[in-house]
């Protein structure tokens, strides 16, 4: 077994990372969609924690999974796919990529600016990386904010196109993000031929 990318398909580790930051970004929208209109309260800042605590494992994985693309390769593209389809596939990759490390950093710019320590499961804290700043922190706040529903565009647009290609194209672009289907064994029933 390699551990790279074979020429046909997305290899186990990057399809462990992909579901791995797919899961992780959903439980992340989740909790930032029902937090921020709860009222003040101690479970409201647990949740704020824990929203950032899951922010900046996403830009660990992020950082390990475009290392692992590095070293790993891609596989090539799925045959009979149009130029035109690859372009807007690797840009919409690319924005992707950006606004998941854009969302963790403006979140850590936003919670430096405010003042508010930034602990990782309670673990350790982290740096403060800019001092306090209210107009940057509003800035900050709005780009969070907007670069959420920006990407959940993009996400939602990646997941259809990959729908549309397994549904309509019938080709393995989804397919091959997912883990392969052991074949039976030869002594299965549907492999016994009847004679």
């Amino acid at each position: 077994m390699t551990w790279k990318n074979p020429v046909d398909r997305w290899g186990a580790i990057s399809q462990l990372l992909h579901w791995s930051i797919v899961v992780l970004l959903t439980a992340i929208a989740v909790l930032g969609l029902y937090m921020v209109d709860l009222p003040n309260s101690p479970d409201k800042i647990k949740l704020y924690s824990l929203h950032k605590s899951l922010g900046l494992t996403l830009l660990g994985l992020l950082l390990l999974r475009i290392g692992w693309r590095v070293y790993a390769g891609a596989p090539h593209p799925v045959a009979g796919t149009p130029a035109w389809q690859e372009r807007i596939a690797t840009a919409t990759h690319a924005a992707m990529y950006v606004l998941m490390f854009a969302l963790p950093v403006s979140g850590w710019v936003l919670n430096s600016a405010a003042g508010y320590p930034l602990q990782w499961f309670g673990l350790f804290n982290l740096p403060r990386i800019v001092a306090n700043d209210a107009e940057l922190h509003e800035l900050a706040e709005s780009l969070h904010e907007a670069g959420f529903w920006l990407l959940l565009a993009l996400v939602l647009a990646h997941a259809g196109a990959a729908f549309y290609h397994h549904l309509f194209q019938h080709d393995a672009t989804l397919t091959r993000m997912l883990p392969r289907r052991r074949a039976p064994p030869s002594d299965a029933p549907e492999n016994r031929h009847v004679v």
